[in-house]
């Protein structure tokens, strides 16, 4: 056998190997937890009792929605907005939460279920968050993206403005607006555009 032959044969192994291992790359859920969402902190995240009285924060996984206004801190346009609309999905509901990690502030990051309904995905489909594809896997990557392209096209909730902050850009440039708690929201959309 020649050397390109046995390249070619570890080569083709490989694709197969790497085709079959795929689904198995896939991020399942670490556990499932079913609770009561006990509040609803802003956008992209929530708080559960589940049934044994433990209440979990938990930052909803695959998506990254605008930031709210906090005490001392500036808000992103249509923070608010975003906010109501999760609170109305999801407050005082009973939820099945599938954890999919542990974020860096010791969060749990989930997705929440309202029945069969993905409240993540709505979110994003909807236009009220990004799909946040750093953090993102499969198979829910390409589903949250595709939602995300719709809800921009269709101009959809905060895809109404054109050319809005992530996120994640905003929160870099947020650590130096510091606004006075008796601004007006006019003054605190000033600082924002």
């Amino acid at each position: 056998m020649s050397l390109r032959n046995i390249v070619a044969t570890l080569l083709i192994l490989t694709i197969a190997f790497l085709i079959m291992a795929a689904p198995c790359m896939a991020k399942t859920p670490i556990r499932t937890i079913e609770g009561t969402v006990v509040k609803v902190s802003d956008a992209d995240t929530v708080q559960i009792i589940d049934g044994n009285g433990t209440k979990v924060k938990v930052r909803l996984y695959g998506i990254d929605a605008p930031e709210t206004r906090k005490p001392g801190k500036v808000g992103q346009l249509y923070g608010d907005e975003a906010h109501q609309i999760l609170l109305s999905k999801v407050n005082r509901r009973q939820v099945r939460l599938d954890v999919m990690d542990v974020d860096q502030y010791k969060r749990i990051v989930g997705i929440v279920w309202l029945g069969d309904r993905n409240i993540n995905l709505e979110m994003v489909d909807e236009g009220w968050a990004w799909a946040y594809r750093q953090y993102l896997s499969r198979p829910y990557a390409s589903e949250f993206v595709g939602a995300e392209e719709q809800a921009r096209k269709q101009g959809r909730g905060i895809w109404q403005q054109p050319n809005v902050t992530p996120p994640w850009e905003f929160r870099k440039k947020r650590s130096w607006l510091q606004i006075p708690e008796e601004d007006s929201d006019a003054t605190r959309l000033a600082y924002v555009l």
